[in-house]
């Protein structure tokens, strides 16, 4: 049995305080709080992670550099993907189909409305929204990432279910 696996991980919460482009928004102070006490509750997972790919949005940049220095995961298995700056999830399913087939685990920061469907039309489980640092890992039993369609639902994990 071959496992591919993904964890999908929506940007922390942005600000709109700052006149800038919507790829230059920043996180808010919350989003930084919530993507750490992600991080932080996802490390216990104690998964492998082969590699990490995110947005080029500042706000998707910043989540990733926020798990990634949690988890002490290198540069070198790091890489910022133009496709994942998506908001209908098209363009993000056609590059989860053409990942290297050497990779077994990703994760992936992206946006809404983007993540919530793929979460949806690719797991088991539904949801209605993936907020803001929520974060759903997704099993599929194939051997190559183009035949990604149904997988199974592993986790998923809101901030508002781990905040004190």
């Amino acid at each position: 049995m071959n496992i591919k696996k993904i964890i999908f991980v929506r940007h922390a919460k942005s600000s709109w305080k700052y006149n800038v482009s919507d790829i230059n928004r920043p996180l808010k102070k919350r989003g930084i709080d919530d993507a750490g006490i992600i991080s932080q509750e996802f490390k216990k997972l104690d998964l492998t992670i082969d590699f990490i790919y995110s947005s080029p949005a500042n706000r998707a940049l910043s989540t990733c550099k926020i798990f990634q220095k949690c988890l002490n995961h290198p540069d070198s298995m790091f890489n910022i993907t133009e496709d994942l700056y998506d908001f209908s999830g098209e363009r993000v399913l056609e590059f989860i189909k053409s990942i290297n087939n050497e990779l077994n685990s990703v994760m992936l920061f992206g946006h809404n409305y983007a993540f919530t469907s793929l979460v949806n039309i690719l797991g088991d489980r539904i949801i209605d929204n993936l907020p803001t640092s929520g974060l759903v890992i997704i099993d599929f039993d194939i051997t190559s990432w183009e035949y990604v369609k149904f997988g199974q639902t592993k986790k998923i994990m809101f901030p508002k279910d781990y905040r004190l």
